[in-house]
């Protein structure tokens, strides 16, 4: 049976109008966006996912030409050295563990499923370094599957200060977002809200002044 995300209370339909309005604008306001980490396939996005943790998405798209250029194809990885991988990966950060995660994941999907990147999501979940969040990237991004919401620390900052949600954890807001946006937007509204995070609503100095969605937007959180 898949691992879901946890359940949420049903939203109330303020919210839910509130909530398609923010959508249809951000939409507007950000029709470039799209998935940040550069990459050719399944494998390769999966791989750049497991480096963004704790690291930019730029960082990521520095160091990922050179990783795939020795390493093209999860085969190639699972016989790859730690050392050899560390060694391209280093700048990302936890180096070490990022380099164990991709050789071990890579070794997971030559040996059990054929050398191609599974689409289901406990498939995904039994590699080594990917937990919902990679998941619901790679299936979302390279499958087209709407399995769930990505929540990363910018989207929980935007959904919070939107008043999309009251949780704290991210198992706890990916089905409140769940519960407010159709299936079939879950995987760009990680985008919508990513690229508006960095043109609009920053962690620090957010510009509530000029932002399109203002009028739909409680700024919970939001220094005056």
């Amino acid at each position: 049976m898949a691992r879901t995300a946890a359940t949420s209370k049903p939203a109330d339909r303020a919210t839910v109008d509130r909530a398609r309005r923010i959508y249809r604008k951000l939409a507007r306001a950000h029709p470039d966006a799209h998935c940040a980490l550069d990459h050719q396939g399944p494998y390769q996005l999966l791989a750049a996912t497991i480096l963004s943790a704790q690291c930019t998405d730029q960082r990521v798209n520095m160091v990922t030409p050179a990783l795939f250029k020795k390493y093209p194809t999860a085969a190639e990885m699972a016989r790859a050295r730690p050392a050899s991988v560390e060694k391209i990966i280093r700048s990302t950060g936890f180096f070490r563990s990022k380099a164990k995660s991709l050789i071990e994941s890579a070794r997971g999907i030559t040996e059990r499923f054929g050398g191609s990147v599974p689409d289901q999501m406990d498939d995904l979940l039994s590699l080594r370094g990917v937990a919902r969040k990679t998941a619901n990237v790679v299936l979302g991004n390279a499958f087209n599957r709407n399995v769930g919401v990505v929540v990363d620390t910018h989207i929980k900052r935007l959904a919070q200060r939107m008043g999309l949600t009251t949780a704290t954890t991210p198992q706890k807001i990916e089905p409140d977002l769940m519960a407010l946006f159709p299936r079939r937007n879950w995987c760009m509204l990680a985008h919508l809200l990513i690229w508006h995070g960095r043109r609009h609503c920053s962690a620090r100095k957010p510009d509530c002044d000029h932002c399109p969605i203002r009028s739909d937007c409680p700024q919970i959180g939001v220094k005056s």
